[in-house]
């Protein structure tokens, strides 16, 4: 029997999702065809803005999305926090195109989560301590991402996820996402056994066809098995992650990618890819 949401699932409700996975909003990777791809098949459909975000690549994945149909079901948008204080129009154009959540992470200023309520406009972010989950709950953010350290890509590389999940869902009252490492059935399994309300899933969708990713990058993932931690490329373009939040990459590539990486063989559908992880 596959993982779907029940009717009762308050968390599930909030996010107007019919099987709990949320795709990452991966910067490059998750555009508005992947968004909707995700949304079509029951889950939520994240677009994401990484470091190099700009308003008119924003306009244009929603206007992708728009296109393949996603934006007749929930779909949500992720920002980082730096960058959206540095280009202030990315909040701006996320909230009017209302979105059903907005995640802002790796920030500690939480004046924005009042705009995006006054615009009707769900939030969340991503912690990686039960104290940075209790601030963001404390600030009025709606649903939080345990991201732990095996996750792809920028983050604190503080708890394993299982462990940050279980101690962030006894800080806190709000719906709680696991993230980091879930590339899996087994792995999705877990999580929600453990009480999230869903998976927070990147590496397992960034060979899907829906996905931005290049080709050279697919390949790596592909035939990628371990990872590491590094600040060096973020060093190189100059971007203004602190060396706090290191990026987990592919191992000697610049390619970023969860610990689960090697559960990732094959090129599929989102939609296939969504159906192998909540196949109990």
């Amino acid at each position: 029997m596959a993982h779907r949401c029940q009717p009762g699932d308050a968390g599930c409700r909030r996010l107007g999702i019919e099987v709990p996975i949320v795709n990452a909003p991966m910067g490059g990777v998750a555009g508005g065809r992947l968004a909707a791809a995700v949304s079509r098949a029951g889950g939520l459909g994240m677009i994401g803005m990484g470091s190099a975000a700009t308003p008119d690549v924003l306009r244009r994945e929603l206007a992708e999305l728009e296109r393949c149909g996603g934006s007749a079901r929930p779909f949500g948008v992720g920002l980082v926090h730096w960058v959206m204080t540095d280009r202030p129009e990315l909040f701006e154009i996320a909230l009017a195109a209302r979105p059903a959540l907005l995640s802002v992470s790796f920030g500690a200023d939480w004046s924005w989560v009042a705009d995006a309520h006054a615009a009707g406009v769900r939030v969340c972010t991503q912690v990686a301590r039960p104290a940075d989950a209790r601030r963001a709950a404390a600030a009025g953010v709606d649903v939080l991402v345990a991201r732990g350290a095996e996750g792809g890509g920028h983050g604190e590389p503080v708890m394993a996820t299982l462990p940050l999940l279980a101690e962030v869902l006894e800080a806190v009252d709000v719906p709680v996402l696991a993230a980091g490492g879930i590339s899996s059935a087994r792995a999705v399994t877990a999580v929600l056994a453990a009480g999230a309300v869903a998976a927070w899933v990147g590496t397992a969708f960034t060979v899907s066809h829906e996905a931005l990713t290049p080709a050279a990058a697919r390949a790596e993932l592909l035939a990628g098995t371990e990872t590491e931690l590094t600040r060096e490329f973020d060093i190189a373009a100059g971007y203004r992650w602190p060396a706090t939040m290191p990026e987990r990459v592919l191992r000697g590539s610049a390619v970023n990618a969860g610990q689960g990486v090697a559960e990732v063989r094959e090129e599929l559908s989102a939609a296939e890819v969504l159906a192998r992880l909540v196949q109990a």
